[in-house]
């Protein structure tokens, strides 16, 4: 389990440099407008979902761009799905790849300090029950309501994202489905 754990923080690591401003050409602004929205992340974002998407009154534009940064970049699917992928389908095992979509994003996974939050949207349709305010916080300073940090999340690499991409990875998770969270076999 720490083996890949350890694994899969480095891709994180090194797939979020490009997101913090190492000549990335999506990035404007420390706000972010719609202007810095790159056409081609958009349209790869979308294509890439594991999941159905509903973009009933959200921008398609920042919803694109939320997938590609969950899923082609923020490698959130390691920690926030469990298990990631699902049976026959652990590219780590040599299969080709196939997302755990059941329980994709649900949360549940394990580590010594934590278990890992459900980012998909609740009854009201909010991220793990967050307003935009409260997740941007959130991914901003680590601390939760209660004052506690995130022991394990990697929000000191995330805090630095331009305000578009953080707000295109809260409505990429207004988008997808909700789910409960899996159990690893």
């Amino acid at each position: 389990m720490r083996l890949r754990l350890f694994g899969a923080l480095v891709p994180i690591g090194l797939g979020l440099l490009t997101l913090a401003g190492c000549g990335n050409e999506s990035q404007g602004s420390a706000t972010g407008s719609q202007n810095d929205i790159d056409p081609e992340r958009v349209e790869r974002g979308l294509t890439i979902s594991p999941v159905p998407l509903n973009l009933e009154g959200k921008d398609r534009n920042l919803v694109g761009l939320g997938s590609y940064i969950v899923n082609a970049v923020g490698a959130c699917n390691d920690c926030h799905t469990n298990p990631p992928f699902a049976a026959g389908g652990n590219p780590f095992a040599g299969e080709p790849e196939q997302i755990n979509t059941d329980h994709f994003l649900a949360g549940g996974t394990t580590f010594p300090q934590a278990v890992s939050s459900n980012l998909t949207p609740d009854e009201s349709g909010l991220p793990g029950g967050l307003t935009y305010e409260e997740y941007a916080t959130l991914m901003r300073t680590g601390k939760e309501e209660d004052g506690e940090i995130l022991p394990v999340m990697p929000w000191p690499i995330y805090k630095g994202m331009t305000e578009t991409d953080l707000r295109a990875t809260y409505e990429y998770l207004r988008s997808i489905p909700s789910a409960q969270p899996g159990t690893t076999p």
